[in-house]
């Protein structure tokens, strides 16, 4: 595993910080100017990075009014203020990631559309230096969306978030969004959005689609949502882990050493979260099938090794990298469950998560079992989470805006499967596709292969 943990080191160390100036609460009963609301302040060139410019946006805390306070969130642009073409907004993902300390590497990636684009970005309210900060959640789930946390670290990040926990959740970033669109000057935003990012963009297109010029979506979450019971990851491992074995010359089956392994000791969400975070390693999964071999046959020390190295290597993450906080707060205000809403009583929660089980067919579920489905981490978090008030969901079946949209994602995706694209192509009226071979999640950043980022080129420069 050595060699895998510099790949590691070597991924972290390519994101260069840029210092912002984000509170991380809201400064409830302070007065405040309204002039200073919706505007970019404090523009400077940012220290660490003065070929980008660096700013704060003032947002109201509670776009309704009810509870007073602001938030102050980092901002970030190129200096082509004259850019042909407008506006670019890349969106990170989580949610939980921030966008400021990632510009220098977003701006190398999107260099060739520089020219006709001025780049923007920035940390959703909760993110980076404001990042909303729950140690135990952090600790037990690092970036990890389905590591199992401890009950104990669920209770205390809720607790410490409390009321206000509800105030993060992806309605508050699209009307973010439309204040610092706003405050750019811009009438129409060109949108990238990456994971949870295509999320936002989405929703943000429902909610404004005159503002919008076109869409990249790349490792696509659809308009309707993260799935807690992780149904298009479950059978897609076994496509996943076959294409990737058959491209390494592996003998064996890794997709019925999967079932037999899941089988054998019930550990289906751990064999998950570990294969998702081990797509950011190696999108061959070299070595996996070998490991999962071994454990159906009954000898399940290197899977063991394997939960081990993604937990401390892969999935550790502070909450300025990624905010656990954050990510609970806004997937519990966001998401369906079995149960409803996070505005159904928390007593009744449990027993509709196991009728859930009950009914899963071992088709929903291959190779993984019925367990698997309903005890992710995310999940788990949300089954506890106190009941609030959540923001309306925009109905399913509603076409984003008709401008064009690009579709982007890699063939060995785990945390997004690209069945997840096709189901958001269909809300999308002239859908531009394109699947990377050998490319697992975040394709413009990660993927080895260009394709994905010469399609991006392509697209936003036609």
């Amino acid at each position: 595993m050595t060699s895998t943990c510099g790949r590691i080191v070597a991924l972290l160390g390519a994101v260069a910080v840029i210092v912002g100036t984000t509170p991380a609460t809201p400064s409830a009963g302070v007065a405040v100017d309204p002039a200073r609301v919706g505007a970019i302040t404090r523009r400077a060139p940012c220290p660490d990075a003065p070929e980008f410019t660096c700013g704060t946006l003032t947002v109201p805390f509670d776009h309704s009014g009810a509870t007073p306070g602001t938030l102050g969130l980092d901002v970030a642009v190129t200096g082509n203020t004259t850019a042909p073409r407008g506006d670019l907004l890349f969106l990170t993902g989580g949610p939980g990631q921030p966008g400021v300390s990632a510009m220098r590497r977003t701006a190398s990636r999107l260099e060739p559309v520089l020219k006709a684009y001025r780049l923007v970005m920035y940390d959703q309210r909760g993110t980076g230096r404001g990042a909303l900060r729950c140690p135990g959640l952090q600790e037990d789930m690092g970036s990890s969306d389905l590591a199992v946390p401890r009950g104990q670290s669920i209770a205390e990040c809720a607790a410490a978030l409390g009321p206000n926990a509800r105030h993060y959740s992806t309605a508050d970033t699209v009307a973010d969004i439309d204040l610092l669109r706003r405050a750019l000057g811009d009438r129409r935003l060109t949108l990238d959005g990456v994971s949870y990012g295509s999320f936002v963009a989405e929703r943000y297109a429902l909610a404004h689609p005159s503002h919008v010029s076109r869409l990249v979506l790349d490792s696509v979450v659809p308009q309707q949502g993260y799935d807690p019971l992780d149904l298009a990851a479950l059978p897609a491992s076994a496509r996943v882990l076959r294409a990737a074995c058959l491209a390494t010359d592996c003998t064996t089956d890794p997709a019925a050493d999967l079932a037999a392994t899941v089988r054998r000791y019930g550990n289906g969400a751990q064999i998950l979260s570990a294969l998702t975070g081990y797509e950011f390693v190696d999108p061959d999964y070299g070595g996996i099938p070998e490991i999962l071999h071994e454990a159906a046959a009954g000898r399940p020390a290197k899977l063991l090794d394997l939960f081990e190295f993604v937990r401390r290597q892969v999935d550790a993450a502070p909450a300025e990298e990624l905010s656990q906080g954050l990510h609970s707060a806004a997937l519990c205000a966001d998401s369906h469950f079995p149960w409803g809403t996070t505005d159904t009583p928390v007593a009744g929660r449990a027993a509709a998560l196991e009728r859930t089980r009950q009914r899963l067919t071992a088709e929903q579920t291959w190779p993984y079992d019925p367990a698997t489905a309903t005890g992710l981490g995310s999940l788990l978090v949300c089954l506890g989470w106190p009941r609030e008030r959540v923001p309306p969901t925009p109905p399913g079946h509603r076409r984003l805006p008709n401008v064009p949209v690009l579709l982007l994602g890699g063939d060995r995706d785990l945390s997004t499967p690209y069945e997840l694209l096709h189901q958001q192509a269909r809300s999308v009226h002239d859908p531009r596709i394109v699947i990377v071979p050998g490319a697992a999640h975040s394709v413009q950043n990660r993927a080895a292969n260009p394709a994905g980022r010469q399609a991006v080129y392509d697209f936003l420069l036609e």
